[in-house]
């Protein structure tokens, strides 16, 4: 049976965001079946949640990656973008906030603040997204709303605005009362989810009165209209009230908070018609595009093109791959056939739905700012763009960060050997901050990914998805090197051995090219080299730098000059050129002053204030070079450059200094130039390895 259609003003999506272990899955699943969609009360540590059903986030208790569920309320379907929490995710939550026309930021009535609450505060902003934001968890012992909605306040500005007043803390936690109706509503500790409509509690009410009044004056004041009235009557009217508040929601000058405790399902339903009254359609806005290189701004209607943007990859071993794709404009319906401009490829678009967590519903047609789920399609990846046949078009899509940290694997058997390359090319389609090759310098297979934990996971997915049992080594440090100085070499390459012999003789000139990589510059004028053999001379010279002068590793950010040369109408050949340029490159990089460069890290780590001496102590006795700090609420995040060298075992340090309390992301930052005493021993270890290969 197929799902309705719903037109484009009556569809929401929100991206359910916020830092891990804030309740945001317990908060879709409340929502969920509060609305119908599911007949109980789905948990998290049950592991039956509609929207963490891979394996892996079962086991974990932890989301993993970005998925959909729907729910249908008051006339409208809102699309609930479920992301995940932990920083070695973060590139999958953006995917979630690209598509999404709202962002509801959950934050802990007890932690308040965290890593991941800014990080999806700055990602929302710089999406130009609505946010909503949700003090969860206030049934909770030490919860606090009004602590936490001062650090919002003091962190967001005075826009951060609440539309509720709770009624009772922790486990006396029972209701709220809106400041827009002046209603209050209770629930009883059933998790049945329904409210019931009280007085205002009477050591409340002095409280909702000013912080009703506090909101009637925030909202006017983003309005001159509104502001007049509000002057000239004194007050605003609920009709009023609720279109300045939508306006401002929409401008971002106002960004409502609501409290509620989502895995008791105590204030869930007020949250949904706030969704509804409050958050834009889909329509709200033009969609950004390359039309055949021209940028446009399109309509998101019906009338207009239709773009899809794919911004998820499931790879299902029985289902194979289904692509989510937010309708960006045009609509679409089943049985239509798509442009991917990106793969040069056309995609028929056979069966078309809708996802239910990993479920799939048919439709037969969806509208624009709706999301699709569709199975099969042989060449579209993440990031993709579909459009109509014969048009060129192209959307912003969310950059893909370089892997962090890398694994040595070794499969266990021939058998997880011939299996494990398909394996990872599906895990790869579903998270492409994934990557897997096999290191030229030490021919092992390597798995890189944004922290220990990420490929930790794929290493458990890999055995219970794919049952490939594979063997995880410790990461190896990507070290590169590059050179400081310059010189000029002559370099000759002759070999006779009886018949045609190998002739070939290249001058060339090195030298640093800080920052901008590999270039190769020809010239030579006249004939001394023919055109063809030039090219071998770069090959050759690329070849080499494969495996550096110093330790093995690749040399980067280097210019050769190719000025002049011999050849030899007889023996002379591109395989001699190829010689003649390795051998230059090793001649000349050896004079140019080479040195080792080291990845760094931009870490931000998140402490109690009681343990920020002891982090940035060890983070200091790691090399590390701070980059400042900010306290809040008894917790510091301390932000620094760090070594990746001095930050492969830095979990459990972190876990022993801050007795579980404290967290940590990172990412690449850059390369700089190992200090001389460490590049002696990262020399000596690459040599060591070298004659243990031997």
């Amino acid at each position: 049976m197929s799902v309705k259609t719903f037109a484009t003003e009556n569809i929401r999506n929100v991206a359910v965001t916020g830092h891990s272990g804030t309740g945001k899955t317990s908060l879709v699943s409340a929502m969920l079946f509060d609305t119908g969609a599911v007949t109980r009360l789905l948990k998290v540590d049950d592991g039956n949640t509609i929207t963490d059903f891979d394996e892996d986030e079962r086991e974990r208790k932890i989301t993993i990656n970005t998925s959909i569920a729907y729910v249908q309320h008051r006339d409208c379907k809102i699309n609930f973008l479920d992301t995940p929490g932990y920083g070695i995710y973060t590139t999958d939550a953006l995917q979630g906030l690209r598509v999404a026309d709202a962002a509801l930021l959950t934050i802990s009535a007890v932690s308040g603040v965290e890593v991941q609450t800014d990080k999806m505060w700055r990602a929302a902003a710089g999406f130009d997204l609505p946010v909503f934001f949700a003090i969860n968890l206030m049934d909770r012992d030490r919860a606090s709303f009004e602590r936490t909605f001062s650090a919002l306040q003091k962190k967001y500005g005075r826009g951060v605005t609440s539309l509720q007043i709770p009624i009772g803390a922790e486990g006396a936690f029972s209701g709220v009362v809106d400041l827009l109706s002046g209603q209050a509503f209770t629930w009883e500790h059933n998790e049945s989810g329904k409210p019931m409509t009280v007085d205002v509690p009477a050591d409340l009410a002095d409280e909702v009165s000013n912080a009703r009044e506090a909101l009637t004056e925030m909202i006017a004041e983003q309005d001159e209209d509104l502001m007049e009235k509000y002057l000239e009557e004194g007050e605003l009217d609920a009709e009023s009230l609720a279109r300045g508040l939508k306006e401002a929601i929409k401008a971002r000058e106002i960004f409502p908070v609501f409290t509620l405790a989502g895995g008791r399902n105590i204030g869930v339903q007020p949250l949904l018609d706030a969704i509804v009254n409050l958050a834009p359609a889909p329509d709200w806005r033009p969609v950004e595009a390359t039309i055949d290189g021209e940028a446009q701004e399109i309509n998101v209607s019906a009338d207009s093109p239709f773009i899809g943007y794919v911004f998820k990859t499931i790879s299902d071993p029985s289902s194979g791959r289904i692509s989510l794709m937010k309708i960006l404009s045009g609509g679409v319906t089943a049985d239509v056939t798509a442009a991917n401009p990106a793969r040069n490829a056309s995609e028929r678009l056979g069966a078309l739905s809708v996802a239910q967590g990993k479920n799939l519903e048919h439709v037969t047609e969806l509208a624009a700012g709706d999301i699709a789920a569709v199975p099969k399609l042989k060449e579209t990846k993440t990031c993709d763009t579909l459009c109509a046949v014969k048009t060129v078009i192209e959307v912003p899509t969310v950059q893909i960060p370089e892997p962090a940290i890398s694994f040595a694997v070794e499969p266990k058997s021939k058998s997880d050997e011939d299996k494990l390359g398909d394996a990872m090319r599906r895990i790869r389609d579903e998270d492409p901050t994934i990557a897997f090759r096999r290191d030229p310098q030490t021919k092992e297979l390597v798995i890189a990914g944004t922290g220990q934990l990420h490929v930790e996971v794929i290493v458990s997915k890999l055995k219970k998805r794919y049952k490939v049992d594979v063997d995880l080594h410790q990461p190896k440090v990507p070290y590169r090197e590059t050179i400081t100085g310059s010189t000029e070499v002559t370099t000759r390459h002759k070999k006779q051995t009886g018949g045609s012999g190998q002739f070939a003789q290249c001058t060339i000139t090195m030298e640093a090219n800080k920052g901008q990589g590999y270039e190769f510059v020809d010239k030579i004028f006249g004939g001394s080299i023919s055109q063809t053999y030039r090219p071998a001379v770069d090959k050759g010279i690329q070849e080499a730098a494969e495996k550096g002068v110093l330790a093995g590793y690749p040399m980067v950010d280097f210019k050769i000059t190719l000025t002049d040369g011999k050849e030899h109408a007889v023996d002379s050949s591109e395989m001699a050129f190829k010689s003649a340029g390795r051998k230059a490159f090793k001649d000349a990089a050896a004079k140019c002053k080479p040195t080792i460069l080291e990845p760094v890290m931009t870490v931000e780590v998140y402490t109690p204030e009681d343990a920020m001496g002891d982090v940035m102590g060890d983070l200091n006795s790691r090399r590390g070079r701070m980059q400042g700090m900010d306290t809040e609420d008894g917790m510091t995040t301390i932000k620094a450059h760090v070594p990746l060298a001095e930050m492969l075992t830095y979990a459990p340090t972190l876990r022993s200094i801050t007795g579980g309390r404290g967290d940590y992301h990172m990412e690449l930052g850059g390369y700089v130039e190992v200090p001389k005493q460490f590049q002696e021993k990262v020399i000596a270890a690459a040599n060591l390895e070298e004659e243990d290969e031997d």
